[in-house]
């Protein structure tokens, strides 16, 4: 009887880097390879997104707004060549998030920024339109 090593990690690992290559070579998933991740918050004066997109150029990023929904979209292009790798986890391809904005959003005064590797969105608050109308009567 042969006695063999047994790594149980070993097939995990292969499998893992198979997965991961796959996305990393440009496998189509769908609308979007993987999606960058977000935080956001509200201070009194605006609401903040802030979203990961490290190792994306500006010109890459596509920030939009349609019906009160904010889209941010783009592509992590690939930096794999024909050597042999390792370990592959970042992920490339394209990418999209779309939130819904609240009412008091002042979609004329948004900014959006790039510093460090993290769009920065600022959407300031505008008091919301009182809906008030008088009715003639006759």
């Amino acid at each position: 009887m042969n006695l063999v090593n047994f790594n149980p990690f070993k097939e995990l690992d292969s499998w893992l880097n198979t997965y991961n290559q796959s996305l990393a070579t440009g496998g189509q998933k769908g609308s979007s390879d993987w999606q960058p991740r977000v935080d956001i918050t509200e201070n009194e004066e605006a609401f903040v997104i802030k979203a990961e997109l490290a190792g994306v150029p500006k010109d890459d990023i596509k920030v939009s707004l349609d019906n009160n929904i904010l889209s941010i979209s783009g592509e992590r292009k690939s930096e794999i060549e024909d050597k042999k790798h390792h370990r592959i986890e970042r992920f490339y391809g394209s990418f999209s998030r779309s939130f819904s904005l609240p009412e008091n959003v002042n979609a004329n005064a948004i900014k959006a920024e790039n510093r460090d590797g993290v769009l920065i969105l600022s959407l300031p608050k505008v008091e919301p339109e009182k809906q008030v109308k008088q009715i003639e009567i006759h």
